[in-house]
């Protein structure tokens, strides 16, 4: 499935650094050429003689090699690979490569790339949980960084939980998908996210605290299982992801010309945060505070249903629906009453009350309706929540051919 595809694998510093002699082993029997790359704390752990023997390839090591500069310079050889990977990607490099910083090969490399890049953590637990690491991990998803793992197991320190490097073969895997030839692929996922903005004058409008940050996290989780993502997005905090085909729209018609342009899909995910109202005289010119109060008094009328609309298409209906409820009480209940009223396959529902911190927060808690009654899921960082979701969809997907 790799076939001609070139890799260039950085391998960092500690004990799972044994784990990318395999890791290469694994990519050559699927036709990938493999070009290492060693740090300086990589070398403690595994030669250039077996990275390189093992790749067929010279193992470069060193930024400051005047024949190597000449022969090929860190800026093609990091733009030569079609992805780059990381494996192991210590503490170290990771804050390096959310910093920017570029101060030996390995760094360099991947702050010169054009290439996406794909990197398998490996650390104790206590610097995996560490909040500077967990800042770093942050930014580099926001850069579109991918991710295979870190697991939760034992360590070689003794101590237990996440921070684990993937198996070679959970790497493949990942790579396999950041190539497109994940469980999705072939498959067209549509995705709402974000707010509307519905205008009441030129410089006012209606909307509400929906930062995207959920929409824009399983847009990425869907392409990295190879689907071709149409991305609809209101003006949201965050931005959306790499790799995907973007429609920026501002009001909740602007969504639903967008979402019906973007059919025939697959699937389609209203994640979107649609404002259920929209001023329906809204003023061409900005309303002026004189004392007498609000003049023109505002008029509302509803906006159009996108989930109900696609949930309840006649010809061409997606083969998945899938509706999010943000709700202050009854989750449940009123995510279930929702999911028969508007006709779609799943609802994902939260509960946004202020407490909760869940709306334009880093962590959601979702129970998934299906016709099967609903599941719970545990408080997780969002992209988690969008990476299980994603499975989920790509489960249900395969199951109806």
């Amino acid at each position: 499935m790799l076939s001609g595809k070139r890799i260039l694998l950085i391998i960092g510093g500690g004990i799972a650094a044994f784990k990318s002699l395999d890791l290469i082993r694994r990519l050559k029997e699927r036709g990938a050429t493999v070009t290492p790359v060693l740090t300086r704390a990589g070398e403690e752990f595994v030669t250039p003689l077996s990275a390189g023997a093992l790749a067929g390839a010279k193992c470069y090591r060193n930024l400051f090699d005047l024949t190597d500069e000449a022969e090929m310079g860190h800026i093609e050889l990091s733009r030569a690979a079609d992805l780059v990977v990381v494996a192991p990607a210590t503490a170290d490099l990771m804050a390096k490569m959310a910093g920017g910083h570029a101060d030996d090969l390995a760094s360099t490399l991947l702050l010169a790339t054009d290439k996406r890049v794909l990197i398998a953590p490996a650390m104790n637990v206590r610097m995996w949980l560490h909040p500077a690491t967990q800042r770093n991990i942050a930014a580099l998803r926001g850069d579109d960084v991918l991710f295979a793992g870190p697991n939760e197991g034992d360590m070689a320190c003794g101590e237990y939980g996440p921070g684990r490097m993937a198996e070679p073969l959970e790497i493949v895997a990942a790579i396999e998908a950041a190539f497109g030839e994940g469980p999705l692929r072939g498959r067209h996922v549509v995705v709402t996210s974000g707010p509307t903005h519905e205008p009441i004058d030129p410089v006012r409008y209606i909307a509400n605290r929906s930062s995207g940050a959920q929409g824009a996290a399983l847009a990425r989780a869907l392409r990295d299982l190879g689907a071709k993502v149409t991305f609809v997005t209101g003006p949201a905090q965050v931005p959306p992801p790499g790799g995907v085909r973007v429609v920026a729209v501002q009001t909740a018609q602007e969504m639903l010309d967008a979402v019906k342009a973007s059919l025939p899909a697959d699937a389609v995910i209203c994640a979107a945060a649609v404002a259920d109202w929209r001023v329906a005289n809204a003023q061409a010119s900005k309303m002026k505070k004189d004392g007498s109060g609000m003049v023109p008094a505002l008029e509302f009328a509803e906006n159009p249903d996108i989930l109900a609309h696609v949930s309840q298409l006649k010809t061409g209906r997606p083969a998945l629906v899938v509706g999010f409820a943000a709700e202050t009480d009854d989750v449940a209940a009123h995510a279930a009453a929702k999911r028969l009223r508007k006709g779609c396959n799943w609802i994902v529902a939260n509960d946004v009350r202020p407490a909760t911190g869940i709306m334009g927060g880093t962590e959601n808690a979702v129970t998934l309706i299906t016709e099967d009654g609903a599941e719970d899921w545990p408080r997780l960082p969002k992209d988690d929540v969008a990476r299980r979701l994603a499975a989920r969809v790509a489960d249900a997907l395969g199951a109806r051919g």
